[in-house]
C-alpha cells in the first residue's frame, strides 16, 4: 500500500515554499519550528526560513530596532481534518543585543488550504491576515520564543470566526 497523495493545494502551497527557499537559499539566516495550541480546540505545527534585514533603528542606543522576513509552512488539526497555512510576514523586533530579551510584533499575510477546519467552525477567504506578538530570549545560535498569533480575514468576507494560536518557538540561525 503506497503513500496516500496530497491535495492539489497541498501540493501547490509545497512547491512554493520550495521555489521560494531555492531563490533565497544564498541569503537565508535561519530555521524555525513552533508548535502550539489555539482556539476551537485547534493543535498546530510548523516550520519557517527566515531573512534578516540589514536595517537597524536606533542603534546608537541600549535597544534598538531590527527586522526579518519569515516564510512559514505549518498545518493545524482539529478533529481529524489538517488544514495547511503558508505564510509570509515581516516581523519587527525590538532588542537590546544578542542573549538579551526580545519583543517583536508582525503583521503578514497567510494561504489557507481548506476553508473547513473544524465541524462548525469556517472561514470564507482562502486569504487570511496574520498577527503577533511574542517575547523570547537568544543564547548563541538559539532563539527561544512565545508567540500569540492571530489569523482571521479582517472582516473582508462573512464568516470570518478567527483562531488564536499560543506557540512555543525555536529558531536556529545559521550564520
Amino acid at each position: 500500500m503506497g503513500l496516500p497523495v496530497p491535495p492539489m493545494k497541498l501540493r501547490l502551497l509545497l512547491a512554493l515554499v520550495l521555489l521560494c527557499a531555492s531563490c533565497s537559499a544564498q541569503a537565508l539566516d535561519s530555521f524555525s519550528l513552533e508548535a502550539g495550541h489555539g482556539s476551537h480546540e485547534t493543535n498546530m505545527a510548523g516550520v519557517g526560513l527566515q531573512w534578516q534585514g540589514h536595517t537597524k533603528w536606533f542603534e546608537h542606543t541600549n535597544w534598538h530596532i531590527a527586522h526579518y522576513l519569515e516564510l512559514t509552512l505549518g498545518g493545524w488539526n482539529a478533529e481529524e481534518d489538517t488544514v495547511y497555512d503558508l505564510g509570509f510576514t515581516p516581523v519587527f523586533r525590538f532588542v537590546r543585543s544578542r542573549g538579551q530579551p526580545y519583543f517583536e510584533a508582525a503583521i503578514g499575510f497567510h494561504v489557507l488550504s481548506d476553508l473547513d477546519f473544524k465541524d462548525g467552525v469556517q472561514t470564507s477567504t482562502h486569504f487570511q491576515f496574520g498577527d503577533h506578538i511574542g517575547a523570547g530570549i537568544v543564547y548563541g545560535r538559539y532563539d527561544w520564543s512565545v508567540r500569540l498569533r492571530h489569523l482571521s480575514n479582517a472582516g473582508i468576507r462573512n464568516p470570518n470566526p478567527g483562531i488564536n494560536f499560543l506557540q512555543l518557538r525555536l529558531q536556529y540561525s545559521l550564520d
